[in-house]
């Protein structure tokens, strides 16, 4: 959520913005903002007038009653009473008028970032840099189902049967290497110096609004029938939301924060041979990456995160590559996003394993969370980014350190949490 005052001061920047991210349709919430802006602040007005006005009256009674004229102390009395009944109204229709301009300040984008590119959808989505070589053995890579299932690593159609689609049991050494990743990924922030936490699984709506649009809470969240709660779809959403209502001081931050959890969403993909597998899937786990800083610090701040995903992946033999997302691509609170894509060598194309963004201080905004410096109090700017998540990474290490039988070289880092095992896949 942006600042009203840059709607106020400036709406054409707003609008132009807007039209950067090809969302038009939104253009007349601007004026629409203003339009009630400004009957908020006439009602605001009107409320102060008729504050003052009760204010004399009280001194006019107090001045009457002590001259005993009790008389003409009743007739103000009354009078009193009436402009305190006005303010009551007024006081209710600001509320409505408070509630209305937020509701459709929430629609409205956050203000990209300068570099951000121009783009209508991900197609137009910009390669900053590779890192690693993006290898293509002679030898033909099996795709992760087959590989799963010659080796007795996964069942789908069980998974299938008990749960639906989207779904899976992942089993034995596979399984382990899963885990492993998870364990490896908790370990490597903690000695890149962020604080490890595991959050509540589920939120209160409240908690969801302020982290997320209403658009990808309507694409992701599965809600608990009968109460206030949503599945969260990444740990980023409730590791904001600890720190809601808050104001932080300026010397306890930044807050560098890593939290593992499963995550749940409604989204599945139907496409050719991935359809059936452990890409796109209802429950996945994941290890998260969230700071909580000053305004001025977060772009350097987005850029070590970023980095941090990257070093992550090439430890484990994976080449990847930096993807800027354009303007298009761009969800409504974030003002600049770059995706971490690992290399497929079966595919022979890169695809997304992580996502880091900057949301200035949209979240904070939603949220309250402020930060109190020498000059007074003021919205933080957060961050997020991923760590680690898993089936994806597990379909990225069993590709690019498969050998030609099949077999997987379990990648040097993820050796002390399989037991020192350094192959899996074998026969029995």
């Amino acid at each position: 959520m942006i600042d009203i005052k840059l709607i106020r001061e400036t709406p054409e920047i707003v609008k132009e913005n807007i039209k950067k991210k090809f969302q038009d349709e939104k253009l007349p919430l601007v004026d629409e903002v203003i339009q009630l802006d400004q009957k908020w602040r006439n009602k605001k007005k009107d409320a102060d007038n008729l504050r003052r006005d009760r204010n004399d009256v009280s001194e006019k009674i107090n001045l009457l009653m002590k001259s005993k004229k009790t008389n003409e102390a009743k007739e103000l009395i009354k009078k009193a009473k009436d402009i305190a009944n006005q303010i009551e109204q007024i006081e209710v229709d600001e509320s409505k008028l408070e509630e209305q301009i937020k509701s459709i300040m929430m629609k409205i984008p956050n203000i990209i970032d300068k570099s951000v590119p121009i783009g209508k959808n991900d197609t137009e989505n910009v390669e900053i840099e590779r890192i690693g070589e993006p290898i293509v053995p002679k030898y033909e890579i099996l795709n992760h189902v087959e590989l799963l299932e010659k080796f007795d690593g996964a069942d789908f159609n069980t998974a299938a049967s008990v749960s639906g689609n989207g779904f899976y049991y992942l089993k034995g050494d596979f399984a382990r290497l899963h885990s492993s990743l998870m364990s490896y990924a908790r370990d490597f922030m903690i000695e890149n110096g962020f604080t490890y936490c595991i959050p509540p699984f589920m939120i209160r709506s409240l908690a969801v609004d302020g982290v997320m649009s209403f658009a990808e809470k309507g694409a992701m969240m599965y809600k608990i029938e009968g109460e206030d709660l949503y599945l969260i779809g990444t740990s980023e959403h409730s590791m904001i939301a600890m720190f809601k209502d808050k104001t932080l001081k300026k010397n306890e931050l930044p807050k560098t924060l890593t939290s593992y959890s499963p995550c749940f969403r409604k989204e599945v993909g139907a496409h050719g041979i991935e359809q059936k597998g452990i890409y796109r899937v209802h429950q996945f786990e994941k290890e998260e990456m969230i700071v909580v800083c000053e305004p001025e610090n977060s772009p350097e701040w987005y850029e070590k995160m970023l980095n941090l995903t990257v070093q992550f992946f090439r430890s484990l033999n994976v080449p990847v590559r930096k993807l800027e997302c354009c303007s298009g691509d761009l969800a409504d609170l974030k003002i600049k996003s770059c995706d971490v894509e690992a290399w497929s060598p079966r595919q022979k194309k890169y695809f997304e394993v992580g996502s880091c963004s900057n949301l200035s201080d949209a979240q904070a905004r939603r949220l309250g969370i402020k930060i109190n410096g020498p000059k007074g109090n003021y919205f933080a700017h957060t961050l997020n980014n991923t760590v680690v998540a898993t089936p994806r990474a597990l379909i990225a290490v069993m590709e690019n350190n498969q050998n030609k039988d099949g077999t997987i070289n379990i990648p040097k880092v993820l050796q002390p949490y399989m037991g020192g095992k350094k192959i899996i896949g074998k026969s029995n």
